[in-house]
């Protein structure tokens, strides 16, 4: 990604659209006294970088690790969070500021489709209008059709792996290449990122037999080995021409995306009365440490991130 600090908070979302991350944007809600920016300032993070700024130092600091964290509980939704900017923060500008942190999820699913062969041809364009942000990747440029299913992004790198590699997190594989060994490395990649929300691999049960003993020798534990599906697709559709295999590998990441977002929680948005109740919170004492709502998710309760945890004197609300 290339969203940089003093770039423009759209800039980083529409990145964030683009590509299929996942990212919260920071909004300044309001202010008290002498802060380092003013109401409305905005601030967009990812995984690994962000957009804009809130005035750095610490407060941005725990705005980022706050952020961070919400990504990597995966809840969408809408949080408030009051922060005294007084000694304990470690800044001098003595006022108060409340933040909206707003966690967005994805709208496409990211999609990997890897081989342009007979099955991956047959595949494409019934994967094409579902609601995945779909990349087809073959470095033999001549094995794809004139023209392209209607919102699919054909690559052609010379080394594929790389793009497993670089993919956004929770994001699908699907391999079907003409070319066993790399299959498996293309597997084995997916399989070594530890975040992929689907990896499936054309083949024989036969095939699935060497590469699973092969996994086994390379110590990746039976329980993150039977996350594979292999051979990809619903065994309740058979068949073995590419129009019946390219239904059966559909109906199984469709049904696989669906179940995925049934686990997904969400909260629906602020209700007048508790945007009031923050409000009024945000202009009362700094000393205040009322919660007005539930909590937002505890950052010191997650293993992601590398900075320090949110100090006491902070408090936060989720907007229900």
């Amino acid at each position: 990604m290339s969203m940089r600090a003093d770039g423009h908070w759209s800039e980083g979302v529409r990145e964030c659209e683009s590509l299929g991350h996942p990212y919260v944007i920071v909004t300044m809600l309001g202010v008290r006294g002498s802060t380092p920016r003013d109401a409305g300032t905005k601030m967009v993070v990812s995984t690994h970088e962000f957009c804009g700024t809130i005035g750095g130092g610490e407060l941005e600091f725990r705005a980022l690790h706050r952020a961070r964290n919400l990504l990597g509980d995966g809840i969408a939704g809408q949080w408030v969070e009051n922060f005294p900017l007084g000694e304990k923060l470690g800044q001098c500008c003595g006022g108060s500021t409340s933040l909206l942190f707003e966690h967005f999820v994805p709208a496409f699913q990211p999609l990997y489709l890897f081989g342009a062969g007979h099955v991956g041809r047959a595949l494409a364009p019934v994967l094409a209008p579902l609601p995945l942000k779909m990349r087809w990747v073959d470095a033999r440029t001549h094995e794809f059709p004139d023209t392209l299913p209607t919102g699919v992004e054909a690559l052609h790198p010379e080394e594929p792996v790389d793009v497993v590699k670089t993919a956004p997190p929770g994001s699908y594989f699907l391999i079907m290449t003409h070319q066993h060994p790399l299959d498996y490395a293309l597997m084995e990649a997916a399989l070594q990122r530890e975040d992929a929300a689907y990896i499936g691999v054309i083949g024989s049960d036969s095939k699935w037999r060497r590469f699973k003993l092969r996994l086994e020798h390379r110590g990746f534990p039976s329980d993150v080995i039977s996350t594979i599906h292999c051979p990809i697709g619903l065994s309740k559709v058979p068949g073995k021409r590419p129009a019946e295999i390219a239904v059966s590998v559909a109906a199984e990441v469709i049904a696989h995306y669906h179940a995925r977002q049934a686990e997904v929680t969400g909260n629906p948005g602020p209700g007048w009365k508790q945007l009031q109740a923050q409000l009024k919170a945000s202009q009362s004492s700094l000393a205040t440490s009322d919660v007005i709502a539930g909590t937002a998710p505890d950052p010191d309760s997650s293993p992601r991130g590398e900075l320090s945890p949110r100090p006491a004197d902070t408090h936060s609300t989720k907007v229900k």
